[in-house]
Formats: structure tokens, C-alpha cells, sequence
């Protein structure tokens, strides 16, 4: 009788297909190793640099609001470009020493570079977060950073008025909390959404050459 059961003279090879899962998660661990650690500090020295003179090249606005700088839209984009650290670092330095140059330079009060530490580096953390969740997502993650900014300064100024800390005074007819919220201002950093997305475009492919996410 004849054998139903037929041994392959070769191996036989079952072609498999890994899951999306399995192949967006090789593709993003292959594709996003971290440079090496000179190349990362030269690229954070750089753009400190770079986030320092965009915080220094500065649009002066009324009283009791300081001024509008052009620093958001590259650290915006370099949330999404390099490791969130590395922008974090960048960022809280570039913003701190360009604050400082506008303080010594242009007067203003002691407490300004800090506070562009506290509200503008945690900004990248926020991004950073939707830097791979598509442009809509990222978008709004912009949004959400520039509220999170204009918080972080409108109620530390709102604390300092009221306790005149920091050169901080209220004039006879104003109130603690009326300063303050001319921090809303801030909101206008929104403006600079579309530049970043431009940089990221425009520099992406090189930044993935360097060993970072694209």
C-alpha cells in the first residue's frame, strides 16, 4: 500500500511573516541607536550656541512683558530630530546663557535665565513624547509645550508680584495677578509651529546620518 505521508527529499522552508508589531519595533530599534557620546555633546554645544544667539536675537514688547525670542522653533525641532535629553540639555543651556547676555545687556530681572530653564526646557520633554505619533499628534504636543511654557511663567510671575521678589513691583493702580497675565503673550510662540516642522523636514535626513530618529 502506498504511503499517504511523503518525506521532502530538501528541507522544506516555511516562509514566515513577522507581525507589523514585530517589524515597526525592529525598525525602530535598528534605525534609532544614539551616536557616540563626543558626537552627542559636540551637536548639544552646537546647538546651545545656536538656541543661545535665537534667544538673544530678540523682539523687545511693552512693559510688563520682556520680550518674544526666536529659540522656539529650533528646539521645537530638535525635540524631534535628537534624543530628548540631548535637546533638554540644549535647550536649558542655550535658553539660561542667552538670557543672561539679555539681563546684562538690555537690564531686566535676575531671575529671567532661570525661567527659561524651568519653562523652556521641559517644553522638549513634551514633544519629544509625539516626535513619532504622526504630524497631527506632534503638532498638538507644540500646542500643549507653549501652554505648559506660558504657565510656567505666568504663575511664578504671578508669586513674585505679589511678594515683590526678584526687582518685581506693582504699581498703584495694578494688581499681582493683571501682570501676570500678560504672560499669555507667550502664546504666540505658537507662530513658530510651522518653521518647525519645515527644519524637521528640511534637516531630517541628515540627522538620521548622524545615528538620531528621523
Amino acid at each position: 500500500m502506498r504511503s499517504f505521508i511523503r518525506i521532502p527529499r530538501q528541507p522544506l522552508i516555511v516562509p514566515t511573516q513577522g507581525t507589523y508589531a514585530e517589524s515597526a519595533f525592529h525598525e525602530t530599534t535598528s534605525g534609532t541607536s544614539k551616536p557616540a557620546a563626543s558626537r552627542r555633546l559636540a551637536l548639544i554645544a552646537v546647538f546651545s550656541a545656536l538656541i543661545a544667539v535665537c534667544t538673544i536675537i530678540a523682539i523687545p514688547l511693552p512693559y510688563p512683558l520682556f520680550e518674544i525670542t526666536l529659540a522656539p522653533a529650533v528646539y521645537f525641532a530638535l525635540a524631534v530630530l535628537v534624543d530628548k535629553w540631548d535637546a533638554f540639555a540644549a535647550t536649558a543651556i542655550g535658553g539660561f546663557v542667552g538670557e543672561l547676555f539679555n539681563i546684562t545687556a538690555r537690564a531686566g530681572s535676575p531671575i529671567y535665565p532661570f525661567g527659561m530653564v524651568w519653562a523652556r526646557a521641559p517644553e522638549v520633554l513634551i514633544i519629544a513624547w509625539a516626535a513619532n505619533k504622526g504630524r497631527r499628534t506632534l503638532a498638538f504636543a507644540m500646542v500643549l509645550a507653549t501652554v505648559y511654557e506660558t504657565f510656567a511663567f505666568l504663575i511664578p510671575d504671578w508669586l513674585f508680584y505679589t511678594y515683590a521678589l526678584f526687582g518685581y513691583s506693582v504699581g498703584a493702580e495694578q494688581t499681582a495677578l493683571g501682570l501676570a497675565l500678560f504672560d499669555l503673550g507667550t502664546l504666540l510662540d505658537i507662530a513658530f509651529i510651522p518653521v518647525a516642522f519645515a527644519i524637521i523636514a528640511a534637516a531630517g535626513l541628515t540627522f538620521k546620518r548622524l545615528g538620531y530618529r528621523s
